[in-house]
């Protein structure tokens, strides 16, 4: 895997544990005395990549949301199946992640390239958290067709310069784009529509955008207590409705069954949305091809 613009080994004493050195000498603290959201989503799923502090805001968002793992498992199942569903029925053969997140479950490219071992994936994240782990988990890929960009969604033109720098991906060519769970922690005023449909009008045309987003649709108590205890932790989120999820897809293609609970879009055999409830899964989503 090509590591763009990330840490940078400087030798034996250059960096102390949890600060890695950048290029370009720019020291970058990974924060340890408060909870990460990133963090927190990987001891959702099961993962190691946590500190005690993380733990203890995620225990106490499970308290007031016990569904939350459900949550995240279906948040992973559903990039599994949109990316493959986008490499097998589309043709699609190069991706770009948007807030990977800590590898922690299958990356998108272990979906996809076992079957498709040409796909070019491109994950991109501003998290020195991410930038730190992905590192460690994502560098050793023999597979070499994978590269992480640093870069922060809050500037998309900023963001797909930087992934055109990396020269991994072809723009004169179709992609998908996955924004998925990211956009809960893009509260409205960050503008996280026009970051949308800013990073959507400067796609390859026939690019497709695959979405989830947390809802508070089944139960609002229980997710403004979720919002709260991520505000607490210094992350700020915000759980939006279908009406105002779907607003994210103005202008493009819907792709059947389109917006929809995500673990009742094209389900598989084995992991059916009968295995557990709407209300469990709290997760809206859909794939859209962009005009």
């Amino acid at each position: 895997m090509e590591l763009i613009g990330v840490a940078e080994q400087k030798g034996e004493g250059a960096m102390c544990e949890g600060e890695p050195q950048y290029a370009g000498r720019t020291r970058v603290r990974l924060d340890q005395d408060r909870p990460s959201g990133a963090r927190m989503s990987d001891y959702f799923l099961g993962g190691q990549t946590n500190y005690v502090i993380d733990r203890i805001a995620a225990d106490e968002v499970i308290r007031v949301f016990p569904a939350i793992r459900w949550v995240a498992r279906v948040n992973q199942a559903f990039l599994v199946r949109s990316v493959r569903f986008l490499a097998h029925e589309r043709g699609i053969r190069q991706f770009l992640e948007i807030g990977t997140g800590i590898p922690t479950a299958e990356h998108l490219h272990e979906a996809v390239m076992r079957e498709f071992p040409e796909v070019h994936v491109a994950y991109v994240d501003s998290d020195p958290v991410v930038l730190r782990y992905g590192e460690i988990a994502l560098g050793g890929s023999a597979l070499g067709r994978t590269a992480y960009v640093e870069a922060d969604v809050s500037d998309p033109r900023a963001l797909l310069d930087a992934v055109k720098r990396a020269h991994h991906l072809d723009f004169s060519r179709p992609m998908g784009v996955s924004l998925n769970g990211l956009l809960p922690f893009l509260p409205d005023d960050q503008d996280p529509y026009g970051i949308v449909g800013t990073l959507a009008g400067l796609l390859p045309p026939g690019s497709f955008l695959t979405l989830s987003h947390w809802t508070r649709d089944f139960d609002p108590t229980a997710w403004a207590a979720v919002a709260e205890v991520y505000a607490e932790a210094g992350t700020p989120v915000q759980v939006r409705s279908r009406r105002e999820v779907l607003r994210f897809f103005e202008g493009m293609r819907l792709v059947d069954p389109g917006l929809v609970i995500a673990h009742r879009w094209r389900p598989e055999p084995a992991s059916g949305p009968s295995l557990i409830s709407d209300a469990q899964a709290s997760l809206y989503a859909a794939v859209a091809q962009i005009a």
